[in-house]
């Protein structure tokens, strides 16, 4: 017989989680991770946009990772978080609206799949590490949310996430404004960006922008290469005899060997 389970939440670990604490057993912590994602609607459409560096602690892993992920035609995420996460998640989301639109013939809609990426989350509490910017253009307008690992969303003009959100937010609180053009919006998302890769540890190496608007998409990738590696001024090779001799020595290498002959059964060493 399958037991019944209540609707809401279960407290049923909390002593035993207190007992644990009490014997020294310290519980999981969170996991530092480094990103900029941001997105921001212009008069018509969205700019998505994202660095692209992933880090693992303190170490650079990858110089060149790809942080806005394809939902659908009309629809386009950015995923901060651990990238295992990000990437499942965005991928399985993108599996279930392309059978949504096969089964009624339509495009979905920016809201379902904010609907799906919520309800997902929600469902792990969390422990799915994936902190989203959903954007996207239908056939009611313009759609930009931001996706919290808890599944908490909002719905806003713009928004920042990841590590270097705070500097990403102060140009967009700084600089944005209702209606603007493509090309405005794409400056202002490029430089919330580098405001991100130049302040923030964990983010950094290129730029990426998505333009999504109702005839179409452009993925620009990379927009910008932000960190150019420098070329060094001066050249270190030194000619020879630059630096003076003062006396040599030189000592003969020696190389010792043993001959070993076989004789049958027996054998002798020269």
């Amino acid at each position: 017989m399958v037991p019944e389970h209540t609707p809401g939440f279960s407290f049923d670990n909390c002593k035993r989680n207190a007992f644990l604490a009490s014997k020294g057993y310290s519980g999981p912590t969170a996991r530092k991770t480094g990103t900029t994602i941001v997105g921001a609607i212009f008069a018509d459409g969205v700019v998505l946009g994202a660095d692209t560096r992933a880090t693992d602690d303190t170490i650079v892993a990858e110089k060149n990772c790809q942080k806005i992920h394809y939902m659908a035609k009309n629809i386009y995420c950015c995923g901060a978080g651990t990238a295992a996460d990000t990437q499942v998640t965005t991928d399985l989301i993108a599996s279930q609206l392309e059978l949504l639109k096969l089964n009624t013939g339509k495009i979905p809609r920016v809201i379902t799949a904010n609907r799906l990426l919520r309800q997902m989350l929600f469902r792990y509490q969390g422990h799915v590490s994936a902190a989203l910017v959903l954007g996207g253009v239908d056939d009611t307008g313009a759609h930009l949310f931001n996706i919290y690992p808890h599944g908490s969303s909002d719905t806003v003009p713009f928004c920042t996430m990841g590590s270097g959100s705070l500097a990403a937010m102060s140009v967009f609180e700084s600089n944005w404004k209702p209606n603007m053009t493509e090309e405005e919006c794409k400056k202002l998302v490029r430089d919330a960006i580098a405001a991100g890769v130049f302040n923030d540890l964990g983010s950094g190496s290129n730029i990426d922008l998505c333009v999504i608007k109702k005839n179409g998409v452009e993925y620009l990738r990379p927009y910008e290469i932000a960190n150019v590696k420098g070329k060094k001024d001066g050249d270190y090779r030194f000619k020879r005899g630059t630096t003076a001799l003062l006396s040599t020595q030189r000592i003969p290498i020696v190389v010792e060997s043993e001959q070993v002959i076989h004789t049958g059964t027996e054998m002798e060493t020269d």
